[in-house]
């Protein structure tokens, strides 16, 4: 049974590694500026308006914290790692079935529930590997120049991006029991990841039209909170984690309901 978890895990490893490289590349970039602009990131942050500062959780940019959320992960880590989950999963079940090795896997004593259930148990290497090396970068990287962040929030910042990065692969999962085609089921699963983003940043811009980012996962997701504020809402990660399950079930049912 444990047999396609196996080889999905290690299906996952190269691009984890790839993708710790990118956030260690973008961190080191970002923490050298910071001592030389530190005293004039306040400024530069007032001269936008503040409806762009609000689209993007832009909050005391002259902080260590405040910096590096507006710069790293309010972009980066919240859309490019979450279109990255929903990719990853479009692809799982669509692209097996496209390349007909769903029918060599499907004749061996495995059933199709186990077979969703195993390809997304394996998105544990991604999910460990990244939220680990990342913060452990971002630690290093702030005590390195002087302005050590605290741990506990940095620790906190991405233990509660894994509901929300789970929901992302829960999106890209239930298209790839959907479609047949992996293109179409990873195209769309790219669009509406960074399309929920948008109307979530937008909806923020009108009190009337606020209640339309509750759709969008990132609405549960405040990276600026948690790492400049230190607020830890562990309410959302709750409801993030239960779309997750949905998610998954919707997919498991759907994928053994339907015809290969």
């Amino acid at each position: 049974m444990p047999a396609i978890f196996r080889a999905e895990s290690r299906k996952r490893v190269r691009g984890s590694v790839i993708l710790v490289a990118v956030f260690g590349v973008l961190s080191t970039l970002y923490f050298s500026i910071f001592p030389e602009m530190a005293d004039d990131a306040e400024a530069i942050a007032d001269a936008f308006p503040q409806a762009f500062l609000d689209f993007f959780g832009v909050e005391q940019m002259h902080t260590i914290e405040g910096f590096i959320a507006a710069e790293v992960y309010s972009f980066f880590w919240v859309v490019l790692l979450g279109v990255y989950f929903a990719y990853v999963s479009a692809g799982m079940i669509a692209g097996d079935v496209q390349s007909r090795r769903m029918d060599l896997t499907l004749s061996n004593p495995v059933s199709r529930e186990s077979v969703v259930l195993q390809k997304v148990a394996s998105l544990w290497v991604p999910l460990v590997v990244v939220n680990v090396a990342v913060a452990l970068i971002v630690y290093v990287g702030s005590a390195l120049i002087g302005y050590a962040m605290n741990p506990v929030a940095i620790g906190m910042l991405h233990l509660l991006s894994v509901p929300y990065l789970l929901v992302c692969a829960g999106i890209g999962l239930v298209l790839s029991v959907t479609l047949d085609r992996v293109r179409t089921a990873r195209s769309m699963a790219f669009g509406l990841v960074f399309v929920l983003w948008l109307v979530e940043g937008a909806s923020q811009l009108d009190p009337d039209y606020e209640w339309v980012g509750t759709l969008a996962p990132n609405r549960y997701y405040d990276e600026t909170a948690i790492i400049v504020r230190e607020e830890y809402a562990f309410a959302d990660a709750a409801v993030l984690l239960t779309v997750f399950v949905v998610l998954v079930a919707v997919a498991t049912v759907v994928f053994t309901r339907r015809d290969i």
